[in-house]
Order: C-alpha cells, then sequence, then structure tokens
C-alpha cells in the first residue's frame, strides 16, 4: 500500500541520456532569441525543426541558508540579458537508484529553475500550455533531459513547461520550530508551494513566450500525477490551472500525515543530527550543506510517507481523498489513468495471501474471491494469471496502489459533474513484452520521444510512432479545449456516459472497453480503503 516505497525504485526520466543529448542542444546556437519576463531579459535558442527553448529560468530565489525550509520567494530581477540555454541543477536528492545517479550527482539545493519549449518563433498566436510536474516519489528526479526536451509533444501546438521543486527532506520537512516562524503557522509541503511558485511565474511570463496563460493544463506522472492531484485540492493553487493530466498516480491512499505527526518526525530528525531542538537546532540545520546533511539523516531524508505530503493547514487544509470524495475539489477537466502493469510485484501464494488478510481485515475472504484465489477440494490455492495484468500478486499491487486510488479519484471527479476522461496503457515498451506495461512505460509516446538507454528505453518502430502520434493527439486536443476528441482520433467518451476507459494496446491502438477499470477488485478496494479509514478516525 505504500506508493513510495517502490516508486523510488524505478527509473523514470533516463536521465543518463537525456542531460548529454540536451546539452548538446542547448550549444546549437542557431539565432539569438530574447524575451522580457517579469525579473529580466532571456536569451534562448532557436529548436531545430523550429521554435524555440528557454533553459534554465529561475523562478524563485535559491532556497539555501535562512531560505531553507521556507515558503519561496520570487526570483530577484536582474540586469543586462540572461543566457538560457542550459538546465539549471536538478534540485539536491540522495541515489536511489541507476535512474537518478546523474540528477542526484549535479543536484544542488539552487534548482528552482524552469524551462520553456514553444512550437513556433516569433509566437504568432497563444498556444495552450502544459505544465509539467516530474516524478520520483518527491524525493528524486528532475524537470530536464531530452525526454521532455527533444520530443514532438510541443510540435503539436502547445508551448511546455518543464519545473524543478524541492524533493525529500528539503521539499517536505516539518517542525514545530518552523511551524512557529511561519506567518501561515504551518510547515513542510516546501515543494508544493515551488509548484504553486512556478504556476504563478506561468500566468505572468507565459504569453511572452506565445503561451496562453488562461490555458493552462498541470500534468505530471508518478509523484508528479500525485501532486497534479494535490494542487487540485489546494486552496491556494485554485484557479492557477485550469485542466489536469494525471498519470499513474492519485492522491486517495495511504492518508497523509498530520502536521503534528510530520512535526514529530522532523524533531526527532533534529536530535539524530545531535543538535538542540528549538530554535538553535534549526538555524545549526540551515548552515549544513546539503550532501552533508542528506548523509547525516540516512534514511530519515527519503523516509515515505512522513517526507512527504502533509495536512498542514495551510497548503493542504483537508485529507485530498476527503476533498474529492466530497466533490469540492478543482472543478476543471481531469485526463487520468494508468498502465496495466504498474509496480505489481510477483510473490509466492501464501505470502500474497498473508499481505490481503494484513491490508483487508475482515473484507479478506471477499478480495481473495476478486482475484479468483479460493482453495480447492484439497484446500490447496492457486494463483491465476492475466495476460495483461500479470499474476494475482502483480494485480494485487497494481491494484492497490496505483489502478484502484485512480478509478477512485475518476470516480469522484466525475460524480461531482466534472468532465472526466480515463485511461489504460497496455503496450508494453519493445523488448519488454514479458514485463507488460509497467511504470513509466507512458513516458516515451506521451513525450514522443523514445530513449536508447535506461529503463524506458527500446527497440522502438512503426507501431511505437503511431501510439505516440496518438496519444499526443489526445493528450494535447485535450490541453486546448478540455477534451480528447477530434476528427482524426477514435471516439473517447467521457467518464459519465458509461464508465469505460480507453486502452492504448499492444498493437499501437485505442480501444474504448467494455466494463469499468478492475470493476471486481476496485469496488472491494474501495470498500476496505473506507473501513479503514473509519477506523483510523
Amino acid at each position: 500500500m505504500k506508493i513510495g516505497c517502490k516508486i523510488i525504485a524505478a527509473s523514470l526520466l533516463g536521465m543518463s541520456a537525456g542531460f548529454v543529448q540536451a546539452q548538446a542542444v542547448a550549444n546549437m546556437q542557431d539565432i539569438p532569441i530574447i524575451v522580457t519576463t517579469t525579473a529580466g531579459q532571456l536569451r534562448g535558442l532557436a529548436r531545430t525543426g523550429g521554435g524555440a527553448q528557454f533553459l534554465g529560468i529561475p523562478f524563485a530565489e535559491p532556497p539555501v541558508g535562512d531560505l531553507r525550509w521556507r515558503e519561496p520567494v520570487p526570483a530577484k530581477p536582474w540586469h543586462g540579458v540572461r543566457d538560457a540555454v542550459r538546465y539549471g541543477a536538478p534540485c539536491a536528492q540522495p541515489v536511489l537508484g541507476d535512474w537518478n545517479k546523474l540528477a542526484a550527482a549535479l543536484g544542488s539545493e539552487d534548482c528552482l529553475y524552469l524551462n520553456v519549449v514553444t512550437p513556433e518563433w516569433p509566437p504568432q498566436h497563444l498556444l495552450p500550455v502544459m505544465f509539467w510536474i516530474h516524478g520520483g516519489a518527491n524525493v528524486g528526479g528532475a524537470g530536464g533531459g531530452s525526454l521532455y526536451n527533444d520530443g514532438t509533444l510541443a510540435s503539436h501546438g502547445v508551448v511546455t513547461v518543464t519545473i524543478n521543486y524541492r524533493l525529500g527532506i528539503f521539499g517536505f520537512f516539518a517542525h514545530p520550530e518552523l511551524t512557529r516562524e511561519s506567518v501561515h503557522h504551518a510547515s513542510g509541503n516546501y515543494g508544493l508551494m515551488d509548484q504553486i511558485l512556478a504556476l504563478h511565474w506561468v500566468i505572468d511570463n507565459i504569453a511572452k513566450f506565445g503561451g496562453d496563460p488562461h490555458n493552462i493544463t498541470a500534468f505530471g506522472q508518478s509523484a508528479g500525477s500525485i501532486d497534479t492531484g494535490m494542487l487540485m485540492t489546494s486552496p491556494l493553487a485554485i484557479g492557477l490551472f485550469q485542466k489536469a493530466i494525471a498519470e499513474s498516480g492519485a492522491p486517495v491512499w495511504p492518508p497523509l500525515a498530520t502536521l503534528a505527526d510530520a512535526e514529530k518526525f522532523g524533531v526527532g530528525s533534529i536530535a539524530a543530527l545531535n543538535l538542540p531542538l528549538g530554535e538553535e537546532g534549526i538555524a545549526a540545520a540551515r548552515k549544513i550543506g546539503a550532501r552533508e546533511l542528506m548523509e547525516k539523516l540516512g534514511g530519515r531524508a527519503t523516509q515515505f510517507p512522513i517526507v512527504g505530503h502533509e495536512v498542514d493547514g495551510w497548503v493542504l487544509r483537508e485529507s485530498p481523498a476527503k476533498v474529492f470524495a466530497a466533490g469540492q475539489e478543482a472543478r476543471i477537466p481531469l485526463l487520468i489513468g494508468t498502465t496495466s502493469r504498474e509496480f505489481g510485484a510477483s510473490m509466492p501464494t501464501d505470502q500474497l495471501l498473508k499481505a490481503i488478510d494484513r491490508d483487508a481485515g475482515d473484507l479478506a475472504p471477499k478480495v481473495k474471491a476478486a482475484y479468483g484465489l479460493t482453495a480447492d477440494a484439497q484446500g490447496k490455492v492457486d494463483q491465476p494469471s492475466d495476460p495483461i495484468y500479470g499474476t494475482a500478486a502483480q494485480q494485487w499491487g497494481a491494484d492497490t496502489e496505483f489502478h484502484c486510488p485512480i478509478s477512485s479519484e475518476a470516480l469522484w471527479h466525475s460524480a461531482a459533474g466534472n468532465p472526466t476522461f480515463e485511461y489504460e496503457l497496455d503496450h508494453a515498451i519493445p523488448g519488454q513484452e514479458a514485463q507488460g506495461a509497467v511504470h513509466s512505460a507512458d513516458l516515451p509516446y506521451v513525450w514522443g520521444y523514445f530513449p536508447r538507454t535506461g529503463n524506458i528505453a527500446g527497440a522502438f518502430g512503426a507501431v511505437d510512432t503511431k501510439l505516440a502520434e496518438l496519444m499526443e493527439t489526445y493528450w494535447t486536443n485535450f490541453a486546448r479545449s478540455g477534451n480528447p476528441n477530434g476528427d482524426s482520433v477514435p471516439m473517447w467518451p467521457d467518464l459519465k456516459m458509461a464508465r469505460t476507459y480507453m486502452q492504448f494496446t499492444q498493437d499501437g491502438e485505442g480501444v474504448m472497453s467494455t466494463k469499468p477499470l478492475r470493476a471486481a477488485q476496485c469496488e472491494v478496494y474501495r470498500e476496505f480503503v473506507a473501513e479503514r479509514l473509519k477506523a483510523a478516525k
């Protein structure tokens, strides 16, 4: 049930190829391109094939020294023309696996930068804006790299913005002293505040880049998808974007920490550093270098869910699950979905049965029946398998962490009268067919970029190009109008019409399902989550 424990083990960005290739693009200084922003002038680069890109734009002051663990401050104006031809540093993060080694090596607390790609230069008219929040469990990853910069998404007539935001112990650390010094009487959720400030920057400046400040779609994958859902429930973000796309993540389960619980963890972290517990301890902790702080805290720097979102009373004033269930989230169109396998993990049948008993309690027999885990005449239980979803154990993991939370968010949002479009990616990356469509398999097709190295690399061919064109068309149609449909793509009905979803198949087609997403499994999931929420009150 703990989303972050598995998310941080996955490769989300293919960063090693991304930064190297993007820097090569950044050196192609074909013609000077100047834009005047609220903070000063920027010099970008022409893009091969048309358009322009502006990399490493500061939207906030570096959150270092006394600004560590504080609300972000807008970037100060500069004099002259600032080059925007290279990415800013990724945010400070520990090495979590091969997927973020390069980002961790380049990481810095001075990281609050964003990147803009526009398909035409000079701008002829205002285009829809797609504002990307990267994944990585809110403890790793970055908004730069070839995956986001060198694909074909922007060429479908949108302006893309990718951002960095504070991660882990720097982005989600609460402490009573930090709460006391805050004018909002809250602490933590600094990463979400960074995202909100970046949205304000977009509203104030994006028209100069050819983007429409009144037509912004917030979208993200994995932790970025969860964050997108969080922003839909935050009073600080309502009205800052007009549409949302959520890929493989929903802020439904597990329940968020309270401010009090997050503060207790913060007190323990300061004590683990052998620092005083009050104001002096925070002052001393702010003087410790980023790498040293992560090394000294060890697992505390990334511990999920405590080093993560919390109901702080300011950014998040209620549990997002409660807000969605009550239909009180942002009343905007939502496109939301998942991959078929996600992080589903194999395990022996006896272990699976014990996990279901532990998580589902009195509803365990009903859960087991939904997964075909019934005993034969001799009392033996065989673990069934599905060609798309894998073994019952793989299904259980993917359902409880992704499919069913996502399905719940979609159903709640639709029930509140909001346009909602649901999908599932069943297409595996070429060469990974035995694994199925796992977590992050959607990224090459959404961005129209096919990595040659990393965990989402493959022997991509004509079917993949066709699927990327289909998904990019749906995504950008949605960014334009709040509806993915158009003349050149199969009809995608709103969820309220039939509770069916779009399946992106192994052969690269878009086909509507005949029944709701994981209907039997997610129905009982919602029952046991409701029971556990009652017990937690």
